[in-house]
Formats: C-alpha cells, sequence, structure tokens
C-alpha cells in the first residue's frame, strides 16, 4: 500500500464511520475495485482507533462530564453509562462468539453491496420515527434494540451509526440525542474490537508499513471529526434521510457491475 492509497482509505474509513453508509462496506468494496489486498486486520483496526479519536474529540465535554458524574456518584450520569454498557452487550457477545465465523463475509464484497440496501432502508425509516420523538436517552428496553443494532452492524455494509440512530429514534429518542448515544455508544465497541484483533497486529502492521499506517490514522481522525459534524448538521436540517439515496445507488450500482463483471463478485 502506497500513500496516496492510505491517505484515500484513511478518508474513507473516517468519513463512512460516522455518515450513514458504512465504513466497513466501503472499504470491502474499496478493496475490490481498485484491487487493494490488505493483508491481517491491522489497517481496519488501526484507522477504526483514529475514529475512536475523533468522537472522544468532538464529545470530549460530555465524555469528562460523565466520567466526573460517575465518580460522584451523580444517577443520571451512573444510569446512562449502563444504558450504553447494556447496548454494548450484544455486540460483544456477537464479536466473540461468531467473529471468526464472519470473517469470511468481509471477503464478498457483493454482500456488503446488498447490504448496504438495507441500511438504505434503514435511514429513510429515520424520517418517519423522528416525527414522534421526545426522549433525551433510551429505556433499558430500547438500549437493547439499539445493541442489537449494532450488532447487526458487524456485518459489511451495514452502517453503524445508521442502524443504531434508526433504532435509537424507534425507541422515541430524540435525534441528535440518539446520534450522541450512538457516537458514545461506538467507544466501548471500537475499543473491544481492538482488543480482541491485537495479538494479529505485529506481524501484519510489519507488513504495511509504519509510514502509511501513520496517514491513514491522521486522515481517518480528521476527517472523522468533520463526517460528525455532518452528521450533526443533516439532523438538525432534518434532510438525514438523503443518505439513503445514496446507500442505494452505490450498492445497486456495484450490483449491476458485478453482474457484469464477474471479478466483482469476490
Amino acid at each position: 500500500m502506497n500513500l496516496l492509497e492510505a491517505s484515500l482509505l484513511g478518508v474513507v474509513q473516517g468519513v463512512t464511520e460516522f455518515l450513514p453508509v458504512s465504513s466497513s462496506g466501503h472499504l470491502v468494496l474499496g478493496q475490490a475495485l481498485f484491487g487493494i489486498e490488505i493483508p491481517g486486520v491491522v489497517f481496519e483496526v488501526t484507522v477504526h482507533l483514529a475514529t475512536l479519536c475523533a468522537v472522544c474529540w468532538v464529545y470530549r465535554t460530555r465524555l469528562a462530564a460523565l466520567v466526573r458524574g460517575v465518580s460522584s456518584g451523580d444517577r443520571d450520569s451512573l444510569r446512562y453509562v449502563a444504558l450504553l454498557a447494556v447496548a454494548t452487550l450484544p455486540a460483544a457477545v456477537v464479536g466473540v462468539g461468531f467473529g471468526d465465523a464472519l470473517a469470511g463475509v468481509f471477503e464478498r464484497p457483493v454482500v456488503a453491496a446488498a447490504m448496504l440496501l438495507v441500511t438504505g432502508v434503514l435511514v429513510w425509516s429515520i424520517r418517519h420515527f423522528a416525527r414522534r420523538t421526545s426522549r433525551h436517552q433510551p429505556t433499558p428496553r430500547g438500549a437493547v434494540g439499539i445493541g442489537l443494532a449494532q450488532a447487526a452492524a458487524i456485518l459489511p455494509g451495514i452502517s453503524r451509526s445508521g442502524s443504531t440512530v434508526a433504532a435509537a429514534t424507534a425507541a422515541g429518542v430524540e435525534p441528535r440525542h440518539a446520534a450522541e448515544f450512538s457516537f458514545l455508544l461506538s467507544i466501548p465497541a471500537i475499543a473491544g474490537a481492538a482488543v480482541l484483533q491485537a495479538p494479529a497486529l505485529g506481524e501484519a502492521g510489519s507488513a504495511l508499513g509504519a509510514v502509511p499506517l501513520g496517514v491513514a490514522f491522521v486522515t481517518a481522525a480528521l476527517s472523522g471529526v468533520l463526517a460528525i459534524r455532518i452528521f450533526l448538521r443533516m439532523l438538525e436540517r432534518r434532510v438525514f434521510h438523503h443518505f439513503a439515496w445514496y446507500c442505494w445507488v452505490v450498492g445497486g450500482a456495484y450490483l449491476a457491475a458485478a453482474g457484469v463483471w464477474p471479478a466483482l463478485r469476490g
């Protein structure tokens, strides 16, 4: 991987991790289209850690308030952290219990393209659910639903942000607060995935090189911050559902192209 490829894929990760268009799906499709073969999981873990830094930066004030609240025994802060923990469990169970079984799916770009069509439906549903939302945080049952949506997003092409925000708004959470919960929920999910993949990082990292990985990290982090800002602005302007058309066009176009060129099927 050269520096141009590293920076391009880093930007793709940073933008698509937070915009509801599936980062894993775009990485799978991007590698298939450009013929880039990335050994192991080190690149994906690196750019995901970069987007983790982006979340922590954008929500640094909220995170600091939660830490202070939990330290002082504030009931609201403790309840919010408990809801995040409940919502984290489904993805943790799927990741630990079925991670190896799902690994092969990431080698099939047509699956990622098909799941993008599903993501489009989820994103479009937010327009409907947002009309009757009022909660600032989910109920315990709502947190479980959000967690199940995050677990489903392990599949490439299913947007983590899109599916969790859709689940949160369906549970009655106001869109901007749904986005906050979704982004904060990504912190344990990304950190946990990195820990699980840690034993495989050394060998794969030496194959890619430190400089390309560093470039990818920086571009993913910076573009991630920008993507979060765009995400929130589009929610405020009630044009968030437009991302559904993007998912449908990209997923449908790739499936059509794969029908013509078998090499794209994976």
